[in-house]
């Protein structure tokens, strides 16, 4: 699975540990997302709403989920 994680939050200026902590989720769970690892929906969601996106946009950074 890719998704658009990786390049979502670096053009944010965001490290992964902020990442992790806006969406409550560890920080190897953010490398392993961005590796192409699948995840559960909620994590998902949180990934999406830390990025600052409403769900609707999930196909922007999760294409093809």
């Amino acid at each position: 699975m890719s998704n658009r994680v990786k390049e979502i939050r670096e053009s944010l200026l965001m490290s992964k540990a902020e990442l992790a902590r806006k969406a409550g989720v560890s920080p190897l769970t953010v490398d392993r997302i961005e590796r192409g690892e699948s995840c559960r929906m909620a994590t998902m969601r949180k990934i999406i709403y830390a990025l600052g996106f409403d769900l609707v946009d999930r196909e922007r950074i999760f294409p093809e989920e």
